[in-house]
């Protein structure tokens, strides 16, 4: 006698010749669970049938076109999802339908130049913006807002590196010999970018309704930072990469794609997270600005400093950057705790 296990649900106990006749009639599979009744030995339907020398087969229900049409048309073609355009409501459908079928949409747009770099770089920025919305939103999360942030990002990228970076006297040490070369990555370089990206998030909180959750701002904040990497991707592929051999280039142009703008997400979180606890707590302002913006300037210029003198170092500056803001989340509520005393 077996019992047969199907999700967590005992049944039986049968006899092997019932069970054997239920598998041919497709009412158990050969690998369904079971165990013997009187021993409790555990195991599959297989193996205790062979023991009883049963070999069951099973049955086709019919021909090919009896089968199809016991199916039924509407299986095959759901008509009426399609009529009442149901699918639409189907959010994971849409999100799936985005992310798999906008490049092939950028595909046939007549552009060239300049705006295919921009336009992939902006289908990368998309799936990155679903992953961190996935992970991050909270109730004050909106779509508008995260456009209306990556946007606002890209203008201010636009007016300060058209020509106001170049006022940033701290950019000819990165011409420098290493270790001086650290001056110049993270005054200059670092302290500029992680700048250009707090703009939009000072904005943020300034026209906003309510106070902001610290998890709101890191979200935002992130959303910065994949608008900053698509112009660095974009420039880089056009102006740096471009000048490499075939091999180096394509791989370049992956990380500008992908890791890259991703690490300058991180840093943009870590920004929002301060930015928010600025205004919660508006008597620790000045040091909240700071902190906003001088730590992630810090990861910033030490992982361009080290990226072309031990890539490794840069590989553990960025792995801590990740960890770091997920600490600062973590510890939020204790962080809220000590700044109301």
């Amino acid at each position: 006698m077996i019992i047969v296990t199907r999700n967590t649900h005992d049944y039986g106990p049968f006899d092997e010749a019932v069970v054997a006749r239920y598998v041919e009639e497709g009412k158990l599979l050969m690998h369904d669970k079971a165990r013997d009744a009187e021993t409790g030995e555990v195991g599959i339907i297989e193996t205790f049938l062979m023991r009883k020398g049963l070999r069951p087969r099973v049955q086709n229900k019919g021909t090919l076109s009896q089968q199809l049409s016991d199916i039924g048309k509407e299986f095959l073609f759901p008509k009426d999802e399609f009529s009442h355009r149901n699918w639409l409501e189907d959010k994971r459908l849409m999100v799936l339908a985005v992310v798999g079928l906008s490049l092939s949409v950028i595909m046939l747009l007549p552009i060239g130049g300049y705006l295919v770099f921009y336009a992939v770089s902006l289908y990368f920025a998309t799936i990155w913006g679903i992953f961190f919305y996935y992970f991050f939103k909270t109730r004050q999360v909106y779509l508008k807002t995260t456009v209306s942030v990556f946007f606002l990002t890209q203008l201010a990228v636009f007016l300060i590196f058209s020509g106001l970076n170049s006022l940033n006297f701290f950019y000819v040490f990165t011409q420098a010999h290493f270790p001086i070369s650290i001056i110049g990555y993270i005054l200059g370089v670092g302290l500029t970018e992680e700048f250009v990206k707090m703009i939009p998030l000072l904005y943020l909180e300034k026209t906003s309704k309510e106070p902001l959750l610290p998890q709101t701002v890191v979200y935002y904040g992130l959303m910065c930072g994949i608008a900053f990497g698509v112009f660095e991707g974009v420039q880089y592929q056009t102006q740096v990469n471009i000048q490499a051999d075939y091999t180096s280039a394509f791989v370049l142009n992956i990380a500008r794609l992908t890791s890259l703008p991703f690490l300058h997400a991180m840093w943009g979180g870590i920004c929002g997270y301060f930015v928010a606890f600025a205004n919660l707590y508006p008597r620790y302002r000045k040091s909240m600005y700071v902190l906003a913006l001088s730590i992630p300037a810090v990861l910033h210029g030490l992982y361009d400093s080290f990226a072309n003198i031990s890539y490794l170092v840069s590989l553990f500056v960025a792995f801590g950057s990740v960890v770091l803001l997920m600490a600062y989340l973590k510890k939020g509520s204790t962080f809220q705790q000590r700044l109301r005393q």
